[in-house]
């Protein structure tokens, strides 16, 4: 008989890419204990090394997402300045295992649900028991009893485990009014890819095609209206997709073998075709995890759609942001003849509400990522991986909010939705929508630096409106920031250092600049340093009648904001930088502010 354990936890994410380790970290920051399930031996992911799609987000100035992302992007430049998975790999893994209250479950395929059907709150006829996992490694089977699950496995597992209503496939153009060219809805989908890295070396290296591979040649290209181009930075391999027009979870494996025939056809037709370069080029990576980019999606209270995209629409429970284009690709994939894809521009940042992350039928089940409840042109915008994470950001700040005040996902809505707003932008997660909240006493107090650091936006350059404009403070360093006021109990503090967003500070091209990873290696590839606008080295203090309390000290700062809880009466603050990442004799500081 095989080992079996139980576990007791407040939320159980399934699924440990970019979006459940956002949901995991958040709600273990805010006190839950989290068993986090993941089937794959290293976390990510579509991002991990096993499968290494680049995390896309947001497009347009200062639209980048920040949150735990920016923390973790932050970290990989200070650690992983040549752009290594295998130290991208100890990166994410690091994030997680910092986290004292996370319990970690690797090599482990959540595999069974125990759930009971019913009358419960607010017509909800499902409450999930508990989940089960087997973690193939020690041979044994979990058991995990939650408050809350959240489903951030991108195929949506817990739907099939315990009922909760899901949609697959392509809605019609008459069903919601978007802009689609499907006139009857199907099941198909967008398909998956195994990626392809080269790597640049010295001197010709050869190669040799199995001979399954799939036989390309230039006209097969042509017809895709693609060049593959080894020196330019954008080159990913992305249209080695396939299974649109097939079942994109059934046929999985059978799809794996045709992409890796495929990929291995590609680099056959670089190394062997004259007119490619790629004499010296050698294969430095060859994905046998085919990356989805779609399967189910979960039926939640709302169901976004692509007008609500494209038209602009701003919910009132606003948790989170899109801005990638309305990027649909093609069922047909790499056999597809012309244009690979649609690239509709949407607004930039678009709002996305919080009951699309919870579950119409299911009483305690939140999902993120992919899976969340949109229509597939919806998902072709939202899909990406930046922007799942600040869903799963969400949904583990939702499920610490239900824990603590006894509510069920949809009370959280009905009750605390300001709550949850409030703590997701005081994580700094960007709301369009919103500003953060600053004291009338911080607003009164005595500022020796610009207003603009106590006006609640944390974008140095963001527009919030059409008159305003913020823009960060070029603080001298060594000079100390400082505010004065009558004696007050003050609820916390909020720290935003400018960390170049848009990344200029970096080298190489925009493409080397904005992603955390690289695709093909090249010689002159550059290595990455910190941003230079960045604070490395400050303290903060708090005072009251005169006696001065330390309360923080960072020297090689890695973060672009702290927040800190502090429900203590003080009469000043002073902000001292000391040292920056860059040349300049200032640093750069957004917001230095109270409540």
């Amino acid at each position: 008989m095989l080992n079996r354990k139980r576990i007791k936890c407040d939320l159980c994410v399934v699924g440990g890419g970019m979006s459940g380790m956002a949901a995991a970290i958040a709600a273990a920051r805010e006190g839950l204990k989290v068993v986090l399930m993941h089937e794959r031996a290293v976390l990510g992911g579509n991002a991990s090394s096993e499968i290494r799609m680049w995390i896309c987000g947001s497009k347009g100035e200062d639209n980048k997402e920040t949150g735990i992302l920016e923390e973790i992007s932050l970290e990989n430049l200070y650690r992983n300045p040549t752009k290594s998975y295998a130290i991208w790999d100890t990166v994410l893994y690091d994030f997680i295992r910092r986290e004292e209250n996370i319990t970690l479950l690797l090599n482990c395929t959540c595999m069974d649900a125990e759930a009971e059907k019913g009358e419960f709150a607010n017509g909800r006829d499902t409450v999930i028991k508990s989940v089960t996992g087997y973690q193939m490694t020690t041979q044994t089977f979990y058991d995990v009893e939650a408050k809350f699950y959240s489903d951030c496995s991108g195929d949506s597992i817990l739907a099939p485990l315990t009922g909760a209503h899901f949609k697959i496939g392509r809605e019609a153009k008459s069903d919601f009014g978007e802009d689609t060219v499907v006139e009857v809805a199907d099941k198909m989908t967008m398909g998956m890819s195994c990626i392809l890295q080269g790597r640049e070396t010295l001197e010709p290296v050869k190669y040799i095609a199995p001979q399954w591979s799939t036989k390309l040649n230039e006209e097969i290209f042509k017809n895709k209206k693609c060049r593959v181009n080894l020196y330019e930075d954008t080159e990913n391999f992305w249209y080695l997709e396939l299974g649109g027009d097939r079942d994109s979870i059934g046929d999985t494996e059978e799809l794996r073998d045709e992409l890796v025939a495929l990929a291995t056809g590609t680099w056959d037709y670089l190394k062997n075709t004259e007119g490619h370069n790629a004499e010296n080029w050698d294969l430095e990576f060859l994905g046998f995890l085919p990356g989805k980019r779609e399967s189910r999606r979960m039926c939640g209270e709302y169901m976004i759609t692509q007008r609500d995209i494209s038209d602009g629409v701003v919910f009132d429970d606003e948790i989170a942001y899109g801005g990638w284009p309305l990027d649909d690709h093609f069922p047909g994939g790499f056999w597809h003849v012309g244009t690979p894809n649609t690239n509709f521009k949407t607004p930039a940042p678009y709002s996305i509400p919080y009951r699309a992350l919870y579950s119409e039928n299911v009483e305690n089940l939140f999902f993120a990522g992919r899976n969340i409840s949109m229509t597939h042109m919806a998902m072709s915008s939202i899909r990406v991986m930046a922007t799942c994470m600040l869903l799963g950001d969400a949904v583990g700040r939702a499920s610490a909010i239900a824990v603590k005040k006894g509510l069920t996902p949809h009370g959280v809505y009905l009750n605390e939705i300001e709550s949850l707003q409030k703590s997701i932008m005081n994580a700094d997660n960007f709301l369009p929508s919103r500003v953060r909240a600053v004291s009338d006493t911080c607003k009164n107090a005595e500022l020796n630096a610009p207003d603009t650091l106590r006006n609640g936006q944390d974008r140095g350059h963001r527009i919030y409106s059409t008159t305003q404009k913020t823009a960060s403070y070029q603080a001298p360093l060594g000079k100390e920031i400082t505010y004065s006021f009558n004696t007050a109990e003050v609820k916390s503090l909020h720290l935003v250092f400018s960390s170049d967003l848009n990344r200029e500070t970096l080298p190489g091209s925009n493409c080397e600049r904005i992603h955390t990873t690289r695709s093909n290696i090249k010689l002159d590839s550059p290595q990455m340093h910190m941003p230079k606008t960045l604070c490395r080295e400050f303290t903060l203090y708090g005072e009251l009648e005169g006696k001065r309390e330390e309360l923080l000290t960072v020297s090689d700062n890695r973060r672009r904001a702290y927040h800190l809880e502090l429900g203590r009466s003080f009469d000043k603050f002073v902000l001292i930088p000391i040292a920056s990442w860059g040349e300049d004799n200032t640093v750069d500081i957004i917001s230095f502010d109270f409540e």
